[in-house]
């Protein structure tokens, strides 16, 4: 053969590895973010002071109240709060300082090791969206949410390379009775995912089951002594803790599983609309919160959360994506590093109807907020559509994209000899181009973030391809990542264990549907 058949042979060769490396199927997952910007601040210190000082007020006059509770107003009155009734007053500096004994970061752990997260300091992990009923596709429209789409989305987070969390209810399977869709969902996730996940808070019966299936999952020991879940735990905003949420809390601080205590703040209906004014009251009930879950276990791991959005005074809607929400969100992340405390909120936020402009508008917002906002858990981090009510496919996938380029952000300016390039601009000099240089052909692989999803091709080419917009772009991806779903190996006894206690479980119970 000539040489020159030979460079041919070579290079078509090289082409075709190219080609099968950019084809086959890699289940990659990057690691949790770890930021190397600063965080954004929008308190000064006097600010924060009186702000903190308030919330102090808060809980020592007018107080927050434990329904039906008994015995946490016992645990309350035993540790020194003034109890009336149902309402719990708290002395100034007794939750700050009970949640001194709270871990200011923790690893949660997941059956494939290599996907632990840590949560708290300088990193962000990323958890999907949580609670929709409702589902929406290209295909069929928005729609009640099955157990098959449940499972369909745990696939799409397992195949999703930016994605470190598997996340709780992914949507809200309602073809499963009430009483038993728990069982369903965690099964999901330990069997159809490898990464963490979430437990049930909806009974407190449901969270012990999450923590009995985790401990055949992990082992009993191992569960006892190590986080494996981190759940959600919503306050009653304003000023309320329900016996249902703080039944599931007293279960899994007490098991040592995390919970992020977290206000549900829609601004204007369940906070003030002051900016000044919601933080008070969120750092108020985080403090109680938090304080009680220290009160069941010392050191068990809570995340500082806070959910907020604001409200259209004309149709009562939430709305998304707001300078306000981000004034709170920047603002509840300074009260949570000073109480040393891992930071939740934020998220893929829209009050779109669909997976276009608006919802892009707002999400942007919204994810890059909670980047810079120095969020440690970022959960509905893909697929909320439509306030929380809908969770879409495409928007899954489009988010879960986009989650790639915080983790390039969060990188910073590398300044090191490579990062100065020095050598590049002497190669190149003027009116050069740095397309062949040296350094560009070293670096260019890795150099600029590049969306598996957008499409940069000129207007010939997306013209030949069908001109497709985003959201069918998106279901393409959605298809693809099914269809190319490999489901984590698991050891058979583990598996028919968790099977038979799903089985057992559901048999023990008639179906409930409320």
């Amino acid at each position: 053969m000539s040489d020159a058949g030979a460079r041919k042979r070579a290079r078509g060769g090289g082409g075709a590895a190219r080609r099968a490396e950019r084809t086959s199927v890699v289940v990659e997952t990057a690691k949790f973010i770890e930021r190397n910007i600063p965080n954004f601040e929008v308190l000064t210190e006097e600010a924060l002071q009186i702000i903190e000082h308030n919330a102090e007020t808060v809980l020592e006059e007018i107080g927050v109240n434990f329904v039906n509770n008994p015995g946490a107003l016992k645990r309350w009155a035993d540790a020194g709060a003034d109890i009336d009734g149902e309402r719990v007053r708290i002395p100034r500096g007794l939750a700050r300082e009970l949640c001194k004994t709270a871990p200011s970061q923790f690893t949660q752990h997941a059956r494939n090791p290599e996907r632990n997260v840590v949560i708290g300091g300088k990193n962000l992990v990323l958890a999907p969206v949580y609670g929709p009923p409702f589902v929406r596709d290209n295909e069929g429209g928005r729609r009640y949410a099955t157990m098959e789409d449940f499972r369909k989305f745990v696939k799409l987070g397992q195949m999703s390379k930016w994605l470190h969390h598997s996340g709780g209810t992914v949507c809200e399977p309602t073809d499963i009775p009430v009483n038993k869709r728990h069982l369903d969902m965690l099964h999901a996730h330990m069997t159809l995912s490898d990464k963490p996940f979430m437990g049930s808070v909806t009974e407190p019966s449901r969270a012990q089951d999450s923590v009995d299936m985790c401990e055949i999952l992990f082992g009993k020991d191992f569960v006892q002594n190590n986080t494996v879940m981190t759940s959600l735990i919503n306050i009653n905003s304003p000023l309320t803790f329900d016996d249902v949420m703080m039944g599931s809390l007293e279960v899994y601080a007490a098991n040592n599983q995390a919970c992020i205590v977290s206000p549900f703040i829609v601004g204007g209906a369940m906070a003030p609309v002051s900016v000044a004014g919601t933080l008070t009251q969120v750092l108020a009930e985080v403090l109680a919160g938090i304080a009680y879950s220290q009160l069941i276990r010392k050191g068990a791991p809570v995340i500082f959360g806070a959910f907020v959005t604001s409200i259209d005074m004309n149709s009562g809607a939430p709305t998304f994506g707001t300078p306000e929400a981000a004034h709170i969100t920047y603002g509840a992340g300074q009260l949570a590093r000073r109480l040393n405390l891992p930071y939740r909120s934020a998220g893929s936020f829209c009050g779109s109807k669909l997976p276009d402009a608006q919802a892009a508008y707002e999400t942007a917002n919204t994810l890059n907020m909670g980047l810079q906002a120095g969020v440690n858990f970022m959960l509905h981090a893909c697929g909320w559509l439509e306030g929380g009510l809908v969770s879409s496919f495409e928007k899954f996938v489009m988010d879960a994209d986009q989650l790639g380029a915080l983790h390039h952000f969060a990188k910073g300016v590398s300044i090191d000899a490579n990062g100065q390039a020095m050598d590049a601009i002497r190669e190149v000099g003027p009116g050069g181009h740095y397309l062949g240089c040296a350094h560009t052909q070293a670096n260019f692989k890795s150099a600029f973030w590049r969306s598996e999803l957008l499409d940069y091709k000129p207007f010939e080419t997306w013209s030949e391809e069908g001109a497709r917009d985003t959201a069918t772009l998106a279901a393409a991806r959605v298809k693809k990542l099914l269809d190319t779903y490999v489901q984590p190996q698991m050891d058979p006894a583990i598996a028919e264990g968790l099977a038979g206690y799903v089985a057992n479980k559901k048999a023990s119970m008639s179906d409930a549907f409320s």
